[in-house]
């Protein structure tokens, strides 16, 4: 089995909570061994792009070489379409300010946006944005994505619910695990193939999950993204969130919390 080097170690002993506390992750279901290797990666910088400094970033997708980015905070939470190239916000509607905008993902001519503590879920027009239904849910939403069969929703917590894509339903949950352990603070979520990628919330690491187990295949590194003097300017919760893929070229486009810039990027061996 390989062994993660020791700073990544004290890492995963961050995001993992401290025992299995008894219940079996889907990695028991499904056969998958939770004690896999974890590959060790990082992003390699195609190209630097502008990001909206007001963005509070939350759920973060590519669509056709569309943009769509939904933001959070009570009173300044939206749903926008961005033109991924300047990164200026081409059209913004507001959510309600009693909401706290989360995640957002596609499903065919619909955008489903997340709010955090208000157990509802917006579902917008793709093309205009005019909100066309509601779901409702138990518990916090953090991330969403889709793999075009059913929806896979993070909390914060270290289990996924599987959903529906119609009626949002769960349909099963799991557990996500790092070399047996659960792996806390799942946020902003990317479906892609077999995987989903997600951030970690207040780290600047993102995880790359065998969806089909929930075993955690890989650890990104983004630490190097932002210069120290970037770093400086932003507030404590303005942290490494929003991952869209782009399967035109093979790469995703991440950013963060009011970050300056997004970054077009492949996920590369890590130097050892």
């Amino acid at each position: 089995m390989k062994r993660l080097p020791f700073r990544m170690l004290l890492l995963l002993a961050v995001l993992a909570a401290a025992a299995l506390t008894g219940v079996l992750g889907p990695a028991a279901a499904q056969g998958g061994d939770p004690f896999g290797p974890v590959e060790m990666l990082v992003p390699e910088v195609i190209e630097v792009r502008e990001h909206d400094l007001a963005a509070y970033t939350q759920g973060f997708l590519l669509h056709e070489g569309r943009l769509f980015e939904s933001t959070g905070q009570y009173g300044a939470s939206t749903v926008r379409e961005v033109d991924p190239e300047t990164g200026d916000v081409v059209r913004s509607i507001d959510v309600p300010e009693e909401y706290f905008g989360e995640g957002l993902e596609r499903v065919g001519d619909r955008l489903i946006q997340l709010t955090w503590k208000e157990n509802t879920a917006f579902v917008y027009d793709l093309e205009t944005f005019e909100q066309i239904d509601t779901f409702t849910y138990e518990g916090e939403g953090w991330g969403l994505c889709s793999d075009g069969e059913y929806l896979f929703m993070s909390d914060g917590s270290p289990f996924l619910s599987i959903r529906d894509l119609e009626t949002f339903e769960v349909v099963f949950e799991g557990m996500v695990t790092v070399q047996g352990q659960p792996v806390m603070n799942i946020n902003e979520l990317e479906c892609v193939g077999d995987s989903i990628y997600a951030n970690i919330w207040h780290t600047d690491y993102i995880i790359q999950i065998d969806r089909m187990n929930g075993v955690v295949t890989a650890l990104i590194d983004a630490s190097d993204l932002l210069t120290e003097e970037e770093r400086a300017e932003l507030g404590e919760q303005d942290v490494l969130n929003g991952i869209a893929y782009n399967p035109e070229t093979d790469t995703f486009l991440i950013t963060g919390k009011r970050w300056p810039k997004m970054f077009e990027v492949r996920f590369v061996p890590a130097e050892q």
